[in-house]
């Protein structure tokens, strides 16, 4: 692996926008996914890809033997262990670091239907006294939780249509009627047909963005009467611990170039 001075941390689209915008201004980066899905969706970019999972002295360890200047954190607003991680590491370094956060849409839509709620133990005490069919559309990470927390509701479950992810719901005794194994974002009239295909009583889902999708989800269930609870973003970590928090390709490339990143280029 080749080394570039600018890392990237995300398997999302965010972070493939943003590395897509370094390309665009020549400047050389390497980006970090957990996954063999990030990886082959990252599979366009020019630069170089680390795939798998590591703890803060492991990415330390990987940011220095690359001599690493600038990190730019574009991980999934939910990823809070992941966030922790590269703070550690980068505050171990001295290294600057960026947070990308994806606009919130929270705000942009309100309605009795909707529920927003802080945490997935809120979402499940909210949905315990509405009916009996819940669509989660909130990922896999956490549906061994949801089980526990709802034993008494029959969870549905839209995720991703890998192996890995399909093993993990049958071990869990979810049945073929309960997963709907799909990639997103959804326009709304996917999200519409499968709302109405599965007959749930209640949605949960998670504050994701325009890029996740969000006005897309919450607005069928508007329409359909059907109750809501979206899960808040965990709380924003400290600014200090970023040298800026941009919202935008154009201020991340203002910021890097406030560094001097193009002459880590010569």
């Amino acid at each position: 692996m080749s080394q570039a001075a600018i890392h990237v941390f995300g398997g999302t689209q965010d972070a493939r926008q943003i590395c897509q915008g370094l390309e665009q201004a020549g400047l050389p980066y390497s980006l970090s996914v957990a996954t063999a899905t990030g990886e082959a969706m990252a599979s366009s970019l020019v630069g170089d890809i680390q795939v798998g999972r590591m703890d803060a002295p492991a990415m330390e360890r990987w940011l220095a033997g690359r001599g690493v200047r600038c990190v730019i954190d574009a991980a999934h607003p939910y990823a809070s262990a992941l966030r922790h991680n590269i703070r550690l590491a980068c505050r171990q370094l001295a290294i600057p670091l960026v947070r990308y956060s994806r606009p919130s849409e929270l705000e942009s839509i309100r309605h009795p239907l909707i529920h927003v709620v802080n945490s997935l133990e809120e979402a499940c005490e909210k949905v315990r006294t509405l009916g009996p069919r819940v669509l989660l559309t909130t990922g896999s990470k956490e549906l061994a939780h949801y089980q526990a927390q709802l034993p008494e509701k029959t969870l549905l479950v839209r995720v991703l249509p890998t192996a890995e992810v399909l093993e993990q719901c049958a071990a869990l005794g979810l049945g073929v009627a309960q997963i709907f194994a799909m990639k997103g974002p959804f326009s709304a009239e996917m999200n519409r047909a499968l709302y109405r295909f599965c007959g749930c009583d209640a949605v949960i889902t998670k504050e994701s963005g325009a890029e996740g999708g969000y006005l897309e989800k919450v607005e069928p269930c508007i329409e359909l009467g059907i109750p809501c609870l979206v899960i808040r973003r965990p709380e924003s970590c400290e600014q200090s611990d970023y040298g800026e928090v941009v919202a935008s390709t154009t201020d991340l490339t203002a910021y890097l170039s406030g560094l001097g990143a193009q002459e880590w280029t010569s």
